[in-house]
């Protein structure tokens, strides 16, 4: 976070950044219409200001609204690109067909364009990165509307430094089980089997 001394540095680094990696300006248009799975939204979900280092790593698909919750050390660029290269290799060549893009914010912790869409396993891209304008949350909704269901069981400013994983799974099962008025109340766990069905 910016304090008034860091305000202008903070801008500066964020106008870097939307240079250096590819603007969501530049988002395929079929990625709008939600009709083709596999791109994502990815947010951090912070603790207590000044008293949490750790945050929740956060990433939900557009078309199923699946929802993937992962615990990081701390909010640096290192431990997404980390937190990435695990999953790519949970996914194994799965990867590729299920994370086709990931939209971020202008956050330090999404700084490292090259390091997210670097594959961990072979010489091409694992995916693509796109950026958000600046203080434009809604470019990333689908993301936004999810972390209120986190924040069912996190509220803000809560230091949960001490959160197991145990706990991040129960809560990112329950999200995903979460009857959705939007699918005709089938859950995105439901969705997301369909999705991998049609994939294998």
């Amino acid at each position: 976070l910016c304090d008034r001394r860091q305000r202008q540095m903070c801008i500066r680094d964020r106008q870097k950044r939307a240079e250096a990696g590819e603007s969501i300006e530049n988002r395929p248009k079929e990625i709008e219409k939600r009709e083709i799975f596999g791109h994502w939204e990815m947010d951090t979900v912070k603790g207590k200001r000044g008293v949490t280092k750790s945050c929740m790593l956060v990433l939900t698909e557009r078309k199923t609204r699946d929802e993937i919750v992962i615990k990081l050390k701390d909010q640096g660029a290192a431990s997404v690109v980390n937190a990435l290269d695990r999953l790519e290799r949970k996914w194994g060549d799965m990867f590729y067909k299920v994370f086709r893009s990931i939209t971020v914010d202008n956050g330090v912790e999404f700084s490292d364009y090259e390091g997210m869409e670097r594959s961990a396993l072979k010489e091409e891209k694992r995916t693509f990165v796109f950026y958000c304008h600046p203080y434009s949350s809604w470019e990333r909704g689908t993301n936004e509307n999810n972390n209120r269901l986190i924040r069912r069981h996190i509220p803000k400013g809560v230091d949960f430094e001490d959160t197991t994983d145990e706990e991040i799974k129960y809560i990112e099962t329950w999200i995903n089980n979460y009857p959705r008025g939007i699918f005709d109340f089938k859950t995105s766990a439901e969705l997301i089997d369909e999705e991998l069905q049609k994939l294998a």
